[in-house]
């Protein structure tokens, strides 16, 4: 399920195509298989695993192999041991497909695509382990619903830390992530608590209303209302801030950095956000992406040195986008079966592709400001401005949808957007003035 597609053409938009191959089952060992038969014998039998009544299976050396476990009710005891492969493309570290009631745990497994591969498994335990150096996910639970457990793993340095995929009924708790994290997509009703991300908290919130995150590695929010994600530094793990079916929340103020895919990913129906004022820089995939959502602000962002692309939004109408500095990075801004976003007052500067448009229709000015193209004068070499308006007098065409029809000659100014407690702190300033004028008001009209 390698970073897994989604059933629309949209999630192309968000992920990106070095990221996601298809729903390609991966069945591909490392170097050679050893099983665990549904008979409870090890094949190879000279495999270095002893088991004396086919229920606990126990490591007797390092393995340079993938294991594929057919039996169900059994524990996999490394007993320190080392499972290694040499990062084959697809290879498994441990296959518990389809399987219930497996333990894995107390072994270092490494150098595979995935660590540890379960799809459509009930109630298995995952506990103890080291999962390191894999170049997919280090763990990857598909199609899962149902008390498996994910405890207490060193997870680290992989191409993604633990991805749940269309999974629900299951507990990750007390793992330890480094240079990975987590990454949800189409999973909800999971319990997570109680994980680290790079020494700080995974937060992790599911149908929860008004409250503000003021220290994390990671959040993730799902299904909530009215959180503030502000101040905070997020980086070297899956997806900085990722907010799934969740409205009315504000994301600001935030530096956002050098992430495995995303550093803000909005997805799906998730209306009516504000993402303003962060520093997003250097993350693999998208520094900012929307899918299937609308309503959202997104504003006052500096978006810029490297991201595969700075903006992209799939399937998503009526956001607005601007006030942004786009730039330095490998696409600005691409959107994918869109329509009715508004783009205006934003910088797109030495991106190396500004703008990809496809079955889009959107309107990139505000009626007489449209944005600053610093590849404008490379299209249009002839192009002189309009009077003094400070707009050339040739539109930016995009595409046969999309024009800016008031390109800005010169680099909008960008203004700084005040953090939330800044701002409450002068409405809380001009509530007391306002008290204390008419107390001073009443007390003049009573003498």
């Amino acid at each position: 399920m390698n970073r897994v597609v989604f059933a629309s053409l949209t999630i192309l938009c968000l992920l990106s195509v070095s990221s996601i191959t298809g729903l390609i089952q991966p069945v591909k060992a490392d170097g050679g298989t050893i099983y665990i038969r549904a008979d409870g014998s090890i094949d190879p039998p000279t495999a270095p695993i002893s088991t004396v009544d086919n229920i606990t299976y126990t490591f007797t050396g390092d393995i340079n192999d993938s294991i594929v476990i057919e039996r169900d009710n059994i524990v996999v005891d490394g007993a320190g041991y080392t499972l290694q492969g040499t990062n084959a493309y697809q290879s498994i570290g441990t296959n518990v497909t389809g399987r219930s009631n497996v333990t894995i745990e107390n072994m270092t497994i490494k150098a595979f695509y995935y660590g540890i591969y379960l799809e459509s498994s009930l109630n298995n335990s995952i506990s103890g382990n080291n999962i390191t150096a894999n170049s997919g996910d280090g763990i990857d639970l598909g199609y899962s619903s149902g008390n498996s457990t994910i405890s207490g793993n060193d997870i680290t340095n992989n191409g993604g830390g633990i991805l749940l995929f269309y999974s629900s009924g299951n507990s990750i708790s007390g793992n330890t992530f480094i240079n990975n994290g987590l990454f949800v997509i189409h999973s909800y009703q999971n319990s997570v608590e109680n994980n680290t991300v790079n020494g700080r908290p995974l937060v992790y919130l599911e149908g929860v209303s008004n409250y503000t995150v003021d220290d994390a590695g990671q959040v993730i929010l799902v299904k909530c209302d009215n959180i503030v994600v502000e101040g905070l530094n997020l980086s070297r793990t899956d997806v900085g801030v990722e907010l799934l079916e969740t409205s009315n929340s504000t994301i600001s103020g935030n530096n956002i950095t050098a992430n495995k895919w995303d550093g803000i990913l909005l997805y799906p129906s998730s209306s009516y956000n504000s993402v303003s004022g962060n520093n997003i820089t250097a993350n693999h995939d998208y520094g900012i992406a929307l899918d299937s959502s609308s309503g959202n602000s997104i504003s006052g962002n500096n978006i810029t040195a490297n991201n595969h692309y700075g903006i992209a939004l799939g399937s998503s109408s009526g956001n607005s986008i601007s006030e942004n500095n786009v730039t330095n990075n490998g696409g600005g801004i691409s959107l994918l079966y869109c329509s009715n976003n508004i783009i205006f007052h934003n910088n797109f500067i030495n991106n190396t592709i500004q703008v990809e448009s496809y079955e889009s229709a959107d309107i990139w000015d505000d009626g007489s400001r449209g944005n600053y193209w610093s590849d404008y004068l490379t299209k249009y070499p002839n192009a002189t401005g309009v009077d003094s308006s400070g707009v050339w007098n040739t539109p930016y065409v995009i595409d046969m949808s999309n024009t800016d029809h008031y390109p800005f000659m010169v680099q909008y100014v960008i203004p700084e957007f005040p953090s939330i407690q800044a701002t409450m702190f002068f409405m809380l300033l001009a509530l007391l003035t306002v008290i204390i004028y008419k107390k001073k008001g009443v007390k003049t009209s009573q003498s």
